[in-house]
């Protein structure tokens, strides 16, 4: 696997040592038992990687990019030192949400944008029941569970922290593929214009290809936007088979659109 150089806080990723999920297994079912900070630290150094990569996504917002590491460092130590090895997910995986989440919450401290206290208060007991799921469940809960745990409805949840989150720049990008990336205004368009009318045809004659089962996968997926592991629990299977069919399924719409 190649990785592209990035330098960022000082640090060039090109120098940084990768550790395979075995490694990080083993490094963190060593640390559980010893509680060695030699061990931590090196668990720190091997994930340095993805804290860059995930500080990358909020700099250029007026913030140092130093403090922004060091923040992203923070969340890497609490998703080290919670880090459930019982359960079946992978530690990158489980160290996303809680690296952004700790940058979040340092960037919606210097919010310049007026947010009334009631609302900021709901948002800030959102967050912290999303991050109370998130280890107690070892996955990304949903907006319903998280609007459960705080015992409001989802729409107030959905509500308060879209009023403390930040504007999305045109040209975020979403989704990178050999190179090819698609941003967020890619994702803006005239419905009524020619071009889409003949997307939405390709795609209708490419689901008919889909099994049920496929069909239903990408509706919870990319429609109710659930994880693969809540698809997995809801449907009956594993989550490598939800991630196989998924994979399938999307394979056969391009084969089938193009």
């Amino acid at each position: 696997m190649s990785y592209h150089k990035v330098t960022i806080a000082g640090i060039s990723t090109a120098e940084l040592t990768v550790l395979t999920e075995a490694e990080k297994t083993e490094l963190l079912r060593e640390y559980q038992k010893t509680h060695s900070k030699a061990v931590r630290d090196k668990l720190i150094k091997g994930n340095l990687r993805l804290v860059l990569s995930i500080v990358q996504r909020f700099a250029g917002r007026g913030e140092d990019v130093d403090d922004l590491f060091q923040i992203g460092v923070v969340g890497l130590m609490k998703a080290i030192d919670n880090f459930d090895l019982s359960k079946e997910v992978r530690f990158s995986t489980y160290c996303v949400p809680m690296i952004s989440g700790e940058l979040r919450r340092h960037l919606r401290d210097y919010n310049h944008i007026k947010v009334s206290r009631s609302l900021r208060d709901l948002a800030y007991k959102a967050i912290q029941a999303k991050e109370a799921l998130t280890n107690r469940l070892q996955r990304e809960p949903t907006m319903e569970e998280i609007a459960a745990e705080v015992g409001e409805k989802r729409s107030e949840i959905v509500i308060a922290l879209e009023s403390i989150s930040d504007p999305i720049s045109l040209y975020e990008p979403v989704y990178s593929d050999a190179g090819d990336t698609l941003y967020v205004m890619d994702q803006i368009s005239d419905k009524d214009s020619a071009e889409n009318w003949i997307a939405q045809f390709s795609m209708r004659d490419a689901m008919k290809a889909l099994s049920d089962r496929e069909k239903n996968i990408l509706h919870l997926r990319f429609l109710c936007g659930k994880t693969q592991m809540e698809v997995a629990e809801e449907i009956g299977i594993s989550q490598a088979q939800v991630s196989r069919l998924e994979k399938g399924a999307i394979a056969k719409i391009k084969e089938a659109a193009s």
